[in-house]
């Protein structure tokens, strides 16, 4: 596997007028990684994929893909890059054949060299047993699946995903997720996307833009080490009072969060934590690990309550 990054973004901005869109964000793609791109609305994550997908151009900084200048070339740049817009760029009144054989001579794939490419996609994505179907009659979770065939059609080194099961039911959900897995082990994949549990479900790296900066990258390694805090969620029937539970050598910090619901960091085991309750006849209701989730980390990041022990993790 090459060591040379397939996506390198430098100090990448955009203005719309005064307003700064993308504020000097730096990050890279390696081959083989399936990165998680997070932000809330207008937090400018799809102007950085507008900007990535060579649809928009940057105010400054620099985008180079497998080695090649976005802004220099941006035809050879392109012709390694797959894009899935939020909205499937899709013909509904032709048949998913038809459609792949065009999209297939747009990428300027040889004519005999455009079935097997087909074939490929379309077993990818599982598209074979709706081949000659028109595309308007498809199901969303299948029109979904033409859009991600005509993103692979030609090999690219790196897929862009903008919000690819949006609209979709449970079952194509799991499907569309699968899919993105399975492409990930052979291409670096930019998966744009509202849903955290999606991040955490295919993804091995996760950063998070907010208003225009990156303010969180790490890979999902890193996540669980945060998980592990030291705190624990306890609630007793019968609490005793802050300042009691404050002035336990055990308990390091307790913070209460109602009358019978605390968090406390100790410095020790949990299981003396549990004996001390019992002992004291507190009548232990609840004590699991308070731990730190992709989501109260979005949250507290996007809601300027960031502190700084999760703030960027690993420079990208």
């Amino acid at each position: 596997m090459s060591s040379q990054p397939l996506i390198k973004v430098n100090n990448l901005v955009r203005y719309y007028g005064d307003h700064c869109a993308v504020d000097d964000i730096s990050f890279e793609l390696a081959a083989g990684d399936i990165l998680g791109f997070l932000g809330p609305n207008g937090a400018g994550k799809s102007t950085t994929m507008q900007m990535l997908s060579g649809n928009l151009a940057p105010s400054e900084g620099e985008i180079v893909i497998n080695g090649v200048d976005l802004l220099d070339s941006p035809k050879a740049a392109k012709s390694a890059l797959g894009y899935l817009p939020e909205t499937p760029p899709l013909y509904k009144d032709m048949c998913v054949d038809e459609y792949l054989g065009y999209c297939a001579r747009l990428r300027r794939i040889p004519a005999q060299q455009i079935r097997e490419a087909l074939d490929l996609a379309k077993q990818r994505c599982g598209l074979a047993d709706v081949s000659k179907r028109l595309i308007g009659n498809l199901s969303k979770g299948y029109q979904q699946r033409v859009g991600i065939a005509q993103a692979i059609l030609h090999s690219p080194a790196v897929i862009i995903l903008d919000e690819p099961t949006v609209g979709l039911d449970p079952i194509q959900i799991r499907e569309i997720r699968e899919l993105i897995a399975d492409l990930g082990q052979s291409h670096g994949i930019i998966l744009s996307t509202h849903i955290l549990p999606e991040v955490q479900a295919v993804c091995n790296r996760v950063q998070i833009i907010n208003q225009g900066k990156l303010v969180y990258a790490s890979d999902m390694a890193g996540l669980l080490e945060q998980q592990d805090t030291g705190r624990y969620e306890l609630v007793l029937k019968q609490a005793p009072s802050i300042a009691e539970l404050n002035n336990i050598a055990l308990i390091k910090q307790a913070q209460q969060r109602g009358d019978h619901h605390f968090i406390v960091e100790i410095d020790g085991k949990v299981e003396e934590l549990a004996r001390l309750a019992v002992e004291n006849n507190w009548g232990l209701q609840k004590l699991v690990a308070d731990q730190k989730s992709l989501e109260n980390i979005f949250v507290t990041l996007t809601s300027g309550d960031a502190d700084t022990d999760i703030a960027h993790e690993d420079a990208a």
